[in-house]
Formats: C-alpha cells, sequence, structure tokens
C-alpha cells in the first residue's frame, strides 16, 4: 500500500470539523519504541529516526511533549526512598527525563505513581520542593524538530498534566485525604501547576513548527470520575479554558486525552474550547453515544480496542473493527482512526499494521463501506 504523504491541514480541518475532509485521518500520540523500531527496521534513537517513524506510518504530525511531565516521570517518591534520605532536590533531578525522550509519548522506564504517599503531602513540604522554572525547561526540540519534518507535516505539543500533576506529587491516598483535612494545600498545589504548565503554553507559541495542542489529564477509571465534577470546576476546568483560548488565538486544533467514562462532564469539556477528544474507552464509553452528544462540535479520536482487537485478536479482526468504526463514526467526517489509549509494547505488530491500513483502505470520502 503507498505510503500516504503528511497533510497536516487536512488533518486540521478534520480536528476543527470543517468541509473539505478528504479522508479518514489516523493518530496516535504514544507508540512504544519497540514498535517503531521493528517498523523502521531498526532502532528509534534520534529525533531524526523519530520524525521518520511516524512520517513514514502515515501520520500527518510528530508528537513532541513540554511542560511537567518532561521532569517528573510517572512516579513519586517511595516511603522508601524518603526513610533513606533521599532530598526533593534528589528526587527532582533523578526523574528528570533526558532531551531525547522528551518528544516521546510514552516511555517504558518510567513506572507509575505511588497510590499512597507521594513527595508533596504538606504545605512544609510544597514550601521546600524544588519547583522548576517554566522559562528553563528546555523547548529546544520544537525548534530542532524542523530541519527533520518533511512538507506538510507539523508537531502536535503534548502538555496538559492539571490533575494528573497534583495526585502525581502528592499520591493518590494522600491526595484524596487532602481533599478533606488540607484543602490549602490543594488550592496553592493546583495554582502552583498553572503557573508552570501557562508560562509554558505561552512559550509554545514562539514555534512555528506546532500545528496543534493537545492535553492529557486522566480525569476517570472506566466506570466513574475519579472526583466530583464540582473539583473538576473548580481546579482543572478554569486552566483548560483559558489553555484552550490561548491555542484558539493561535489557530491550533485543541485536543484533550482522558481514559475512562467522561459523560458526566463531556459538555464541560465542550465548553472548555477542545475541538476533539481521545481516545473514547470502548470499555468506559459507548463511542456512537459520544458521537450522537457531541460529534457535531467535537472530533471524536481512537476507540481502536486494546482490551481485545488490538492485543490478543487477530489482523482480519483489527481490519473489521476499524472499517465498522468508520463507517458509524466517521460516515459525516470528524473521526480519526487510532487505539484506545496508544500503541503498546503489547500489541502485535500485525495488528498495529493492520489498523493503518484498514483506515487507509476505507477512510475515502465519500465512504463505500
Amino acid at each position: 500500500m503507498a505510503m500516504r504523504k503528511p497533510d497536516f491541514e487536512h488533518l486540521k480541518r478534520v480536528l476543527l470539523r470543517q468541509p473539505g475532509q478528504k479522508y479518514v485521518p489516523i493518530v496516535e500520540f504514544g507508540v512504544d519504541k519497540d514498535i517503531k523500531s521493528a517498523f523502521l527496521g531498526r532502532p528509534v534513537e534520534t529525533l531524526q529516526d523519530e520524525v521518520e517513524f511516524w512520517w513514514k506510518a502515515g501520520y500527518d504530525f510528530v508528537p513532541i511533549q513540554a511542560g511537567l511531565r518532561t521532569l517528573f516521570w510517572r512516579g513519586q517518591m517511595t516511603t522508601e526512598q524518603r526513610a533513606h534520605g533521599e532530598t526533593g532536590e534528589q528526587h527532582l533531578h533523578r526523574r528528570t527525563l533526558t532531551k531525547y525522550s522528551q518528544y516521546q509519548a510514552e516511555d517504558r522506564d518510567m513506572v507509575w505513581a505511588q497510590e499512597g504517599r507521594g513527595v508533596i503531602t504538606s504545605l512544609e513540604e510544597f514550601e521546600s520542593f524544588p519547583w522548576p522554572d517554566p522559562d528553563e525547561m528546555d523547548l529546544s526540540l520544537f525548534e530542532e524538530v524542523k530541519r527533520y519534518l518533511p512538507p506538510g507535516m507539523k508537531v502536535v505539543a503534548y502538555m496538559g498534566y492539571i490533575f494528573t500533576s497534583a495526585w502525581w506529587l502528592m499520591g493518590m491516598e494522600t491526595f484524596c485525604a487532602a481533599l478533606y483535612e488540607q484543602p490549602e494545600l490543594i488550592r496553592r498545589l493546583y495554582n502552583r501547576i498553572w503557573s508552570i504548565q501557562s508560562r509554558v503554553a505561552v512559550r509554545l507559541l514562539q514555534y512555528d513548527a506546532i500545528g496543534a495542542l493537545s492535553h492529557p489529564d486522566d480525569i476517570a477509571y472506566a466506570e466513574a470520575l475519579i472526583v466530583s465534577p464540582a473539583h473538576l470546576r473548580e481546579f482543572v476546568f478554569p486552566w483548560y479554558r483559558w489553555c484552550g483560548a490561548l491555542a484558539r488565538d493561535r489557530g491550533w486544533p485543541y485536543i484533550y486525552h482522558s481514559d475512562g467514562r467522561l459523560i458526566p462532564v463531556l459538555e464541560d469539556i465542550v465548553r472548555c474550547g477542545f475541538n476533539a477528544l481521545h481516545p473514547i474507552e470502548p470499555k468506559a464509553m459507548d463511542i456512537v453515544e459520544v458521537k450522537r452528544r457531541i460529534g457535531e462540535r467535537v472530533c471524536l479520536i481512537g476507540n481502536i480496542d486494546l482490551g481485545y482487537t488490538l492485543t490478543r485478536g487477530t489482523p482480519r479482526e483489527v481490519d473489521a473493527e476499524v472499517k465498522e468504526r468508520i463507517r458509524t463514526v466517521g460516515v459525516d467526517g470528524g473521526y480519526c482512526v487510532g487505539s484506545s489509549n496508544s500503541v503498546t509494547a503489547y500489541v502485535p505488530l500485525p495488528n498495529y499494521m493492520a489498523m493503518r491500513e484498514a483506515a487507509f483502505r476505507y477512510g475515502g470520502y465519500p465512504l463505500a463501506i
């Protein structure tokens, strides 16, 4: 099958639900390094390799991370680390990612955040924590990548992490207890996270390689929201709206990622200014129902099942599921094919290839399926 040339302007029309959509694009924000290497037939070791993967795989963009996620791995200091005397500064240094890994949306060396005690559990720890200076954060990849981007390709800046940063830094149990026991700590923590992420977002405006802003911030389990809608409306959604206005003024599509069941706040997400929603986890939400509720206002991305189809199914089953999604969700535009989270290391390469190729095969408008 011929390689699809990158056309970010077309992807932008799809994300913004504008006329002139020619086909259903493919979109991922995370592909495991093993999958990338297997696809290219050699290790992915440089930024140039990374761009080559996204280009040759048929994507219209390269995702590059910015902000707090590039400094804090998916983990907090454990009680054992604290007992051994690791300071906040040592911890932050040890958790700092290399420059290269900033553009990788997934990194197998990362570990998930602790459920219990994190690095900030009190106002004293909040004050002594070595908070990064957002003006010193390294954003040079957004300039360097221009050397490697083929014509028609852009970068999607991958930022976000307002709610997620708060509980990662505190640990989930400590965070939940602090909602009742330390409301001032919660307020000050969000304010500091806001101030850092906001400054980074403003700095991104100078980079002309960027074409869209993606905002990942998991706020839900498969069954329900992690915290109440009231909490999100007080501490999280206002920043989403602020950043959405920034993206809109710059002409960037604004993309939201959260796993889980978002039904109680779908309208809030729309009001925050998001143009697209990713990844619509199948076990949490029916994408046809989501399409009915907000599909005229928001582009939908993903939903190809990681629970079975992509991971344990056959290429033929993957092909059939992609075809069905395009038929039911992509019929009037505003849909991008992709996994229901990211392309993990345990997705067989033939299944990943089948997802891409099915999108290319069935996704042309007018649909003939």
